[in-house]
């Protein structure tokens, strides 16, 4: 993007699953950097009992962004830390209503105490998907609903099978 400096962007979640809201956040985030790095953090800040392996999502990530500058990754420990680690120039979080605002800017207000060097960039999805949270596309699947627009195929699969063996 700068032509002199590649601006490495870092894109942080538990992504359990992966929607369309994270792939359009993701993907955007490719016109603001020339990397992205997809991150699945081992441990998550909200405590909500995954209903996919860290591995496993990893892996539907993995398959959702093959081919593209996107990278994706498991992280445990800080996201400053691993910022660090990753080369990190920017963390980048999806905002989907105002709801999502505090609890982004504390977190980011926290982590720029931690490394004042890190800048946060906040984006929305497109407005089709703004509704849309991972823990609604869980609970609507795990009730034999159809979440087919909401997700990737790849994604859509691994949840049929999750669910159907429940």
């Amino acid at each position: 993007m700068t032509g002199l400096r590649q601006v490495t962007a870092l894109y942080p979640g538990s992504f359990d699953p992966v929607t369309l809201g994270h792939e359009d956040v993701a993907r955007r985030t490719l016109r603001v950097a020339d990397r992205v790095v997809v991150a699945v953090a081992e441990s998550s800040t909200e405590t909500k009992t995954p209903a996919f392996s860290l591995a496993e999502r990893l892996e539907m990530l993995k398959e959702v962004f093959s081919g593209e500058r996107i990278e994706c990754v498991s992280f445990r420990g800080l996201l400053v830390d691993y910022a660090r680690e990753c080369g990190a120039d920017v963390v980048v979080r999806g905002l989907r209503a105002v709801s999502d605002f505090e609890y982004e800017f504390q977190m980011a207000q926290m982590n720029r105490e931690l490394n004042p060097d890190l800048e946060f960039i906040f984006l929305t999805p497109d407005a089709e998907l703004s509704f849309l949270s991972a823990s609604l596309v869980r609970q609507v699947a795990q009730l034999g609903g159809d979440v087919s627009s909401f997700v990737s195929s790849p994604v859509l699969e691994r949840l049929k099978r999750r669910f159907q063996a429940a």
